[in-house]
């Protein structure tokens, strides 16, 4: 998927400089509207999948030592696609629809007893609604940059947890982590926007995006590691490359 991805951002640049020289700019007031997709990948900067802490599991003593969404899930596959319309020459209101997917690696979770103790997340997946307000600059003709905010609300997918310490014996069953949460978001993304015809656009952006924490479930209330599910909201770079259509 990153060479798909990385093959789009190199081709649509290239594809669009050359004809964004050929193409007048059409007139606002007929492509008012537009519908976009945009697809690349979204890495996360800051935020705990758990916390540390020291507790009792399995009649032991427990060492869990925090781990980062970086860690867990590294780079992941980030998906916009929605629509927007003009109020004027350069200001345009919006309303995307996103989607985040990353795969979970074993993790190394800390220690239980003489063991070490490992960790095997569910997959993290989110869908939400944003809505925002994205502003134009002309570059030159067929160029054009652009800044935007978004705030909004993403559905993340239940996570479970496998816990598997060898040297101790343990196995347990894939764990209720957290609950369904329904997060709320906030973004800010800029970008350029390049004309490849009369009604078509490519562009690409980078952004910053904050999700806050999902809810925690306390399975583990009463082990002394009921906090290390308790701070898990995440902030993320995604970067983007896509195709617009107005109308």
């Amino acid at each position: 998927m990153k060479s798909i991805i990385t093959a789009l951002v190199v081709a649509l640049p290239l594809a669009g400089g050359s004809l964004a020289h050929a193409q007048p700019s059409a007139p606002v007031t007929d492509t008012r509207w537009s519908v976009e997709f945009g697809i690349g990948w979204d890495n996360s900067i800051s935020g705990n999948i758990n916390s540390s802490a020291v507790g009792t599991l399995n009649n032991q003593i427990v060492v869990v030592t925090k781990n980062s969404y970086e860690d867990v899930y590294g780079t992941g596959l980030h998906i916009r696609f929605g629509g927007g319309y003009l109020i004027d020459d350069v200001t345009e209101v919006r309303a995307t629809f996103t989607l985040q997917s990353l795969d979970a690696d074993l993790t190394p979770m800390g220690e239980l007893g003489p063991s070490r103790l490992y960790a095997q997340y569910a997959d993290y997946q989110s869908f939400g609604l944003d809505v925002g307000l994205r502003r134009y600059v002309d570059l030159r003709a067929g160029l054009r940059a652009y800044g935007e905010g978004t705030i909004g609300l993403a559905i993340v997918d239940e996570t479970d947890v496998i816990l598997v310490a060898p040297g101790s014996n343990l196995a347990q069953n894939a764990t209720d982590f957290y609950d369904k949460t329904a997060a709320f978001t906030l973004g800010a993304n800029a970008g350029v926007l390049m004309r490849a015809s009369n009604k078509i656009d490519l562009f690409a952006q980078l952004g910053l995006r904050w999700v806050s924490g999902m809810s925690a479930v306390d399975n583990l209330e009463g082990t002394g590691l009921d906090t290390i599910n308790d701070k898990s909201a995440r902030w993320t770079i995604p970067f983007l490359t896509g195709v617009r259509v107005r109308f």
